[in-house]
């Protein structure tokens, strides 16, 4: 029975150092929320970048065919490698007009995964974080 009594506590102590892992490390696949079947292209202006572990996040006002504006969410990458990118506050201000290709959101809401951002000086750069999404590892930046 001690024996047994040993296995339990370690296998407890298991448990417990697993759900312990930082919140970085609960890190999403790019399937999870986002649709490989369904891509995005679009353009619009800037309003808010969101330089955030583990993933940034950029939003735009994007102008809808019926003259409305939608304001739409795209996940980035991580900071430091955005940062390695040359993309940050000052490269992508509120105001900038941009264009990002990417995939939408399974929930159909105006959210979306960034795999290429196109700045306004014309720089193309691979903004996206998840190594399972479609066009992962194909390169930095066409720009580059």
């Amino acid at each position: 029975m001690n024996k047994n009594s040993n296995h339990l506590k370690t296998l407890a102590l298991v448990c417990v150092l697993g759900l312990a892992q930082p919140a970085a490390h609960a890190h999403h696949a790019f399937s999870a929320e986002f649709d490989a079947e369904k891509p995005v292209e679009l353009k619009g202006k800037v309003t808010k970048l969101e330089l955030v572990n583990p993933h940034s996040w950029l939003y735009l006002d994007v102008a809808q065919q019926d003259g409305n504006v939608a304001n739409w969410g795209f996940e980035f990458g991580a900071p430091f490698n955005l940062k390695q990118k040359g993309i940050t506050k000052a490269s992508l201000p509120i105001g900038s007009e941009i264009s990002i290709q990417g995939f939408r959101a399974k929930n159909g809401k105006n959210f979306g995964y960034a795999v290429t951002t196109t700045l306004s000086d014309g720089r193309s750069v691979k903004t996206g974080g998840a190594q399972d999404a479609p066009g992962a590892g194909s390169g930095q930046s066409a720009g580059q």
